[in-house]
């Protein structure tokens, strides 16, 4: 696998084990504590009822807390596309971060670099599109925000590890901030529930669709810059 890995069980997991074929989805999160220790005791312990597949520390090494074929539960209430309750269809990880509510930073270059290595391994193993590989945010984005905002995705999208746009920046900014037409209006949510978004109220999933594709200017209104972005997303 060519990375640190370290096996930590936590016990916050469900039988039986999964179908390797059953497996479709990745979804990333950030651990949003203050401290990586008390995060890790949290995905550990019964009493919480939370876990994650893996655990990415700020020195990047990687902890694995549930074998991939169980299923831990870190997704909770959730839908992407025709599927409901993630948890069942996919494997979670954990990126050591205090998230908005503890002073959220930038994920270190470790962070990411074992990132791009677990991903690419676990894609391989199990057949796992890069267009499956979500945030916490996409599938349930009117409760949460992470991974936020200063996520590399489009790093990871260079890679060929996560679904992204290929339009020129250039073209994007001249778009910011240009008013759309009622019918572009409907068409960008239709871009998103064709994409695997959820029905949620306009401005909670405007903000969900931003902090992933438009992370400089989060404001839950769509621009002509969001509508283009939407619609090169179904092309890829």
């Amino acid at each position: 696998m060519g990375i640190n890995l370290t096996k930590e069980y936590s016990l916050n997991f469900s039988l039986p084990k999964r179908v390797k074929k059953n497996l479709k989805f990745i979804v990333i999160h950030y651990t949003g504590m203050k401290k990586e220790s008390e995060a890790i005791d949290r995905l550990c312990d019964p009493k919480f009822k939370v876990s994650s597949h893996y655990f990415i520390k700020y020195n990047g090494n990687i902890l694995n807390l549930v074998p991939d074929l169980y299923t831990s539960w870190h997704a909770g209430k959730s839908r992407w596309g025709k599927y409901n309750s993630l948890n069942k269809y996919s494997i979670g990880i954990e990126i050591s971060n205090p998230g908005h509510n503890y002073g959220y930073k930038r994920f270190n270059s470790k962070q990411i670099y074992s990132l791009k290595k677990l991903l690419k391994y676990l894609m391989k193993k199990y057949f796992i599109k890069s267009k499956n590989i979500l945030g916490h945010s996409d599938i349930a984005p009117n409760r949460k925000k992470d991974p936020g905002e200063k996520f590399p995705w489009e790093e990871l999208s260079r890679n060929d590890l996560c679904l992204w746009h290929k339009l020129d920046k250039r073209l994007l900014n001249k778009s910011r901030k240009k008013q759309i037409e009622l019918y572009e209006e409907k068409n960008f949510f239709s871009n998103l529930y064709k994409i695997g978004y959820s029905r949620h109220k306009k401005k909670i999933l405007i903000k969900a669709f931003q902090r992933k594709f438009r992370q400089d200017l989060i404001d839950g209104k769509i621009d002509k810059e969001c509508f283009i972005i939407s619609k090169n997303l179904l092309k890829q």
